[in-house]
């Protein structure tokens, strides 16, 4: 069996110490010369050690003053503590973190993990990252402390991978990640085929006569996903043989960043797609590549009032009581994007799987005609 390595097993002691409450919240630490001389380490083994605390949360790294116990390590004492009287102290716990949920996307999947982790035996912490790599890193590492098994997660979308996912790959900690893929790096996804979706929701506004259509996308890194759905946006106007137009794209709307929430960014956006709808006439269909930057578009094409002359379609929508769609969209299925997920998160905790791609079916859900929707979209 391969020996467990020398930061490794001092990080572990020094857990053990934090629960045991040898170091209390506040507590200094020894500082890295004083664990390196303590252990007969290189200094080298023990700042490693100090950095996997801080990353799982555990301590706060103050310049000049020192490491402390950080207020988050009493979460540990605390389930330590319950475990000691709870009979489900023995069922594995896996963590659930995404970067946010709504009714559009996110709500339906959640359901569907927290169901399967039922029928798994499995126990679930949820986390939001709120589209900030910093949150997604402090919740790996507080999960994977409190003792998560393994991880399912929707990656924030940034240039660069989370180096503590990466991290993760690397020692084979289990992870599945959802509906965002991280392309070129050996970790489980299961997601749909964004860029073959894409190409079937553009060919359904060119089928319909439009050529000079906007591609909608968030002002972010072009990540995976992004990439994916305009490699098929562009796929679906050359097998039309129309040249899709970079020039009628709208490529940097923020308020739908979890980072810019606000209705000031809201107002900026909105007026930005205002003045650049009036100097592009030309454009027939509006395709964004998620609902939340559809319906700006939306609002802005009837304060304008050309709702009516535009369609716009997007990826994800909105299930109301009636069943009525205000858009045309890419239906994800994430009832089963969820379900397969825990499946396959369970499996590799099992040991059962290698790291593996599944791509969950979808469907194109068609949009009335705007004249019998238009009383149902003011309402809204």
């Amino acid at each position: 069996m391969k020996q467990m390595p020398l930061y490794e097993q001092i990080y572990r002691e020094i857990l053990k110490q934090i629960e045991d409450g040898t170091y209390r919240i506040g507590d200094r630490l020894p500082s890295e010369k004083e664990l390196s001389d303590h252990y007969h380490v290189s200094r080298i083994t023990s700042k490693k050690a100090v950095e996997l605390l801080a990353d799982a949360g555990l301590v706060v790294r103050m310049p000049g003053k020192g490491t402390f116990v950080s207020e988050t390590a009493g979460i540990s004492e605390g389930l330590a503590e319950r475990e000691e009287e709870s009979p489900e102290k023995q069922m594995p716990i896996i963590g659930v973190i995404l970067d946010g949920f709504g009714p559009d996307f996110g709500c339906r999947l959640l359901g569907s993990i927290e169901a399967e982790c039922q029928r798994q035996g499995l126990a679930m912490l949820l986390r939001c990252s709120y589209g900030k790599v910093e949150e997604e890193t402090k919740a790996i590492g507080q999960m994977r402390r409190l003792g998560a098994e393994g991880l399912l997660i929707m990656c924030v979308h940034d240039e660069n991978y989370n180096a503590s996912i990466l991290k993760m790959v690397v020692e084979h900690f289990p992870v599945v990640t959802l509906d965002r893929q991280m392309k070129g790096i050996p970790v489980s996804f299961v997601g749909t085929d964004n860029e073959e979706a894409s190409k079937k929701l553009a060919s359904y506004l060119i089928e319909k006569g439009c050529e000079k259509i906007c591609f909608v996308k968030p002002y972010a890194a072009e990540t995976p996903t992004i990439q994916e759905r305009m490699a098929g946006f562009r796929a679906a106007h050359s097998e039309h043989g129309i040249v899709a137009d970079e020039s009628l794209w709208i490529t940097d709307l923020k308020a739908t960043l979890p980072m810019y929430y606000g209705e000031r960014q809201l107002e900026s956006d909105m007026e930005k797609v205002m003045e650049f709808i009036g100097k592009h006439p030309e454009i027939e269909a509006y395709f964004a590549v998620e609902y939340s930057l559809a319906r700006i578009i939306y609002s802005c094409l009837k304060r304008l009032n050309l709702h009516k002359k535009c369609p716009v379609v997007c990826f994800d929508g909105t299930d109301n009581i009636m069943k009525e769609v205000m858009f045309t969209h890419v239906k994800q299925d994430e009832e089963q994007i969820g379900k397969i997920g825990v499946q396959m998160l369970a499996d590799a905790i099992r040991g059962k799987v290698s790291p593996c791609t599944v791509q969950v079916p979808y469907r194109i859900v068609e949009a009335a005609p705007f004249e019998n929707q238009d009383d149902e979209r003011d309402q809204r």
